[in-house]
């Protein structure tokens, strides 16, 4: 099976999610508007055209951290 063109990792501690495409980190998101401006920029203005997004640690809801395990 080919890696996913892009992929959304986890938020890091401070809340952000590397955006990786085609190989390539583009770089750190704050929401789903800055994921939207990546793949914008990485040839992909509508999102009708977007290849599959695999979201890692949450889908496009979810930017912050997980809460660490109790103890």
């Amino acid at each position: 099976m080919a890696e996913p063109r892009v992929i959304v990792y986890p938020p890091d501690e401070t809340g952000t999610r590397r955006v990786r495409v085609d190989g390539e980190i583009l770089g750190r998101a704050y929401g789903l508007g800055d994921v939207v401006e990546f793949l914008r920029r990485a040839g992909w203005p509508d999102e009708e055209d977007w290849p599959p997004i695999e979201w890692r640690g949450g889908g496009p809801e979810v930017w912050a951290p997980e809460p660490p395990a109790p103890g």
